[in-house]
């Protein structure tokens, strides 16, 4: 039987999804830490401390959530009922998250910390069944990376617009108190409100375009042995968690201490438009030579090629940012770490998408959004290094009280830019050396994966 390949409107019409989830993203990953510390005030501590405990229950939930989701069957399928379900739900607790309502001290702290919590579970009730549905398309391999090519596309385009537009409609939103960039509790509110209308929008288009296909049901009741047992016995799925958390936690540095960046150390909040406006660019280019590049190239050495990259334009960045202060020199060397970034998750989507093969070719069981739900939990991980090195950081130097003055100190100063620039370039770095020496799933052994597979659905 030969492998069903997706039509360039499912390919779209799933695409469109990811831009709704990932305006979400945008605004939980790149500016809530600056709306809670520099709009509401927070203390840099309870941050700390919220973040970590918040990735205990994740650790939890998002697994709990993948095997619900493999549990699932009704009439729109598996996985787009869920999609539909979770996108309602974070959009909800997004407009919440952003809202304060003019609570303050011991009330706002609860309140957020509820807040994040369930943005967090409404996230994964959402990201899971959608990134899930990748392997249900198509066994093909070249038409399954266009799925995940497509989908990453769309997905950068989400960012691309939270971090370009954020800084330019912001301040037009805002009203009463406000910072000294235009930004207020108001504005922030409002935004995000609008973006959850699209997010329910978008999610809801991506449901009615798609199909699911090669599904597999999965009928065992949850169990916790079940669930480490299927996490623990992939041994790439374990190497996969680990070199991508640090890539990913490198990329969520930057994006949520870019907005530190532009308005405390250049006092030029609106710079940031240019600057992810010219990172836009950077992703589009990396996302449109991964077909040319697949020609001749191994998904591995695209990962390779693309993290030095990276780590290239990072060290860039560094030295025209933080050290001689060349604005358009730091922007354009923006270009070089997209395209590298762009075509890094592209292949971490690919690689998972391999990986619930790779369960399946050893254990005879098909666990998809079990493997997939580490996607997700991987991600709010990065988000807790990124949590760890900025607020650690901006505590360290005392940021609210130099806020409230009024002042940031040039000893702040580069300490942002060190968060922003150099300790990303490390990160990946380790991430590279830790893919190249452990990552085994590819050449032969993927190449086995695949056709058991194929060889086992033309059986059935």
């Amino acid at each position: 039987m030969a492998d069903y390949k997706t039509t360039w409107g499912q390919k779209l019409g799933y695409g469109i999804g990811a831009v709704g989830l990932d305006l979400s993203y945008g605004m939980f990953y790149s500016y809530l830490s600056y709306y809670l510390s520099s709009v509401l005030g927070l203390k840099e501590a309870f941050l700390l401390l919220l973040t970590p405990l918040a990735r205990i229950w994740d650790g939890v939930n998002d697994p709990i959530m993948g095997t619900i989701v493999d549990s699932t069957k009704t009439k729109m399928g598996k996985y787009r009922p869920w999609i539909l379900i979770g996108a309602f739900s974070n959009a909800i607790v997004l407009s919440l998250l952003f809202t304060s309502f003019g609570m303050s001290g011991t009330k706002l702290y609860i309140y957020i910390a509820v807040m994040y919590i369930l943005w967090g579970m409404t996230n994964t009730m959402a990201d899971i069944p959608y990134w899930s549905m990748v392997p249900s398309f198509t066994n093909d391999p070249k038409d399954r990376n266009m799925v995940a090519t497509v989908a990453r596309t769309f997905s950068g385009l989400g960012q691309g617009l939270i971090t370009v537009l954020t800084p330019i409609i912001l301040p037009m939103l805002s009203s009463g108190m406000t910072t000294e960039n235009g930004y207020s509790a108001t504005g922030f509110s409002r935004w995000a409100i609008i973006c959850g209308v699209f997010l329910v929008i978008f999610s809801s288009i991506c449901v009615k375009s798609t199909k699911e296909r090669n599904v597999i049901y999965n009928n065992e009741k949850f169990s916790f042995k079940q669930m480490f047992k299927v996490i623990a016995g992939n041994d790439q799925l374990i190497v996969f968690m680990i070199f991508a958390m640090i890539s990913n936690a490198g990329w969520y540095l930057t994006s949520g201490t870019a907005v530190y960046y532009f308005t405390d150390v250049l006092e030029n909040s609106s710079g940031q438009s240019l600057f992810s406006m010219i990172g836009a660019v950077g992703s589009v280019l990396g996302l449109l030579v991964i077909p040319i590049l697949e020609k001749k190239l191994s998904n591995r050495r695209i990962y390779q090629i693309s993290l030095i990259m990276t780590i290239v334009g990072y060290v860039l960045m560094f030295v025209f940012g933080p050290i001689l202060k060349i604005a358009i020199a730091l922007d354009i060397s923006y270009i070089v770490a997209s395209i590298g970034i762009a075509s890094m998750f592209v292949a971490q989507t690919i690689f998972l998408a391999d990986i619930v093969d790779y369960g399946e070719y050893k254990t005879g069981k098909r666990n998809e959004s079990i493997i997939f739900s580490m996607k997700g939990f991987l991600q709010k991980m990065a988000y807790t290094i990124q949590t760890v090195f900025l607020f650690g950081g901006l505590g360290i130097m005392n940021y609210n009280s130099q806020i409230t003055a009024g002042k940031i100190n040039d000893s702040t100063k580069s300490a942002i830019g060190i968060i922003c620039f150099g300790i990303p370039a490390l990160l990946i770095l380790v991430s590279l050396i830790v893919f190249s020496t452990k990552f085994k799933l590819h050449g032969k052994l993927r190449n086995d994966v695949h056709d058991y597979i194929s060889e086992k659905r033309a059986n059935n």
